[in-house]
């Protein structure tokens, strides 16, 4: 074994290391959110829509989230940086007659909350 295929080991095992933490992190997260009152549904999409975790069982319904919010999340990014270029997008609400969205966009992914409106 060379010092460069001993370097992508390392990277490697650094990277498998970084992502188990991750999602390790993103278990737990779910756990937290799914516990508060009245939330329906967790999703966590990619940059693309494609939903990576979720606890909404209907894949279709859970597809039309992904999609819809997200190409709702980079209109709303783009119009606050149209605004101001120095300034991005941090969390989105979307309060309705029946539920209430709560996305908060990330580098890499988005996460979606939803959640029945409380009178």
């Amino acid at each position: 074994m060379n010092l460069f295929s001993n370097c992508r080991v390392t990277a490697h095992r650094s990277s498998l290391h970084s992502t188990r933490k991750a999602m390790s992190e993103i278990a737990e997260m779910f756990q937290r959110i799914s516990q508060r009152p009245n939330v329906t549904g967790i999703i966590v999409v990619d940059n693309e829509g494609t939903p990576i975790r979720s606890t909404i069982e209907d894949t279709t319904v859970q597809n039309q989230y992904a999609h819809l919010i997200t190409s709702l999340a980079a209109k709303a990014r783009h119009c606050v940086r149209d605004l101001d270029p120095t300034n991005d997008l941090c969390f989105l609400r979307i309060r309705s007659k029946k539920n209430e969205i709560m996305v908060a966009p990330d580098k890499d992914f988005i996460l979606i909350v939803i959640q029945n409106i409380v009178e």
